[in-house]
């Protein structure tokens, strides 16, 4: 707990992206210090019921079984909370947090901007994924980025060179970009945006030909989406999944100061529960109760290995995942897929099991090979 902040207090601190002490605070408290956007949850909320008679859960650690608490203490999880079949088998917090705290998404946030798109197209703002971006956003019509479709945006295969180094330095185009959204100098003028992506003009792959992270992509998708529908990020998420879902909690987004867009790429921040809530509604397919949500076929089209191109698949896209519509797929033998922060956040989920299952992780490390 010390090396995670409790002395101190678990603290919020500008320093977290580098200071382990700082991360719990901070990504638990992130909407106060920033510029941020509430959801609204629903005014019931949906239910979570506990299981009767929860299973026993274990987790591999080397050749290892180890338990709940081996799995908390071992990978610094700030919560964990499991689902089977729809009822809950573990809810666990440490480090001081509760069950309402929003906690940060990072990446988890790019497939929430996915289900975004997926149903704006079923609502008619998006004609087609296979539209390019500068259909619904005319002012990048210069850039490569602009010159790709959604579909290919979706599935980061712009073939645009984007390096997402995590160094922090000038040479790391996802710090160049982060400052073109928060640097205190381009407070208020969007046009910096635009004009940073029209100067993107070339490519060293075709479109739709090779899966490359980048979170430039993402933001691009959720910009179009501002475009095509006229509301906000913000509110496409709390009229079209967070309400419709059953959400107990208020969620948050983080906006930019440079144009006001909600950072899709990773600035979402939510309860667990509430997490645990997503990962069930795409557990079911985009289901909820009486109600489809995410249209089923979108959801098949963003998490079916077997419908991605074979560069995207498990093993081929990188050397254990793949990647569908801005979410990773495993090699299980049933459909198995995860949302994943690059801090330890993630939902695992697993529809097609024999009873539906998903887990929802936030912790300081995790490594995919320990998961069976």
């Amino acid at each position: 707990a010390d090396r995670m902040g409790y002395k101190d207090g678990y603290p919020s601190c500008i320093e977290a992206l580098t200071k382990t002490s700082c991360r719990v605070g901070t990504w638990s408290s992130n909407h106060r210090v920033q510029r941020s956007v509430k959801v609204h949850p629903a005014t019931i909320a949906s239910a979570l019921a506990r299981h009767p008679s929860p299973p026993p859960v274990s987790w591999r650690w080397g050749l290892f079984a180890q338990s709940i608490d081996d799995f908390m203490d071992k990978t610094k999880t700030t919560g964990l909370m499991i689902l089977k079949d729809g009822q809950v088998v573990a809810e666990r917090y440490q480090y001081d947090r509760k069950p309402g705290m929003p906690m940060r998404s990072f990446s988890m946030a790019k497939t929430v901007t996915a289900l975004l798109i997926g149903m704006a197209q079923a609502r008619g703002h998006i004609a087609s994924l296979d539209d390019q971006a500068a259909a619904y956003w005319p002012e990048i019509a210069e850039s490569a980025y602009g010159q790709t479709s959604l579909r290919d945006l979706l599935r980061m295969s712009s073939g645009v060179l984007f390096r997402e180094l995590y160094t922090w330095t000038p040479d790391d185009d996802i710090w160049v970009w982060g400052r073109l959204l928060y640097a205190p100098e381009n407070r208020n003028q969007p046009q910096r945006i635009e004009a940073f992506l029209r100067s993107k003009t070339s490519r060293d792959a075709q479109p739709g030909t090779r899966f490359h992270y980048a979170t430039i992509e993402t933001e691009i998708l959720g910009r179009v989406l501002r475009k095509a529908t006229g509301k906000s990020i913000a509110e496409l998420t709390e009229d079209w999944l967070w309400k419709p879902m059953g959400a107990e909690h208020e969620a948050y987004w983080l906006v930019s100061t440079t144009d006001g867009a909600e950072g899709v790429g990773g600035s979402f921040n939510a309860s667990l529960r509430d997490y645990a809530r997503l990962g069930l509604l795409m557990a079911q397919d985009g289901r909820m109760g009486d109600k489809q949500i995410v249209p089923r076929e979108f959801l098949l089209d963003a998490t079916e290995v077997q419908r991605q191109p074979a560069a995207f698949h498990p093993r081929r896209a990188t050397p254990y995942l793949g990647y569908g519509y801005q979410v990773w797929l495993l090699p299980m033998k049933t459909r198995t897929f995860v949302l994943q922060g690059i801090h330890g956040q993630a939902i695992f989920v697993q529809p097609s099991s024999p009873r539906r299952q998903c887990g929802v992780i936030n912790a300081d490390h995790i490594n995919f090979h320990n998961f069976r």
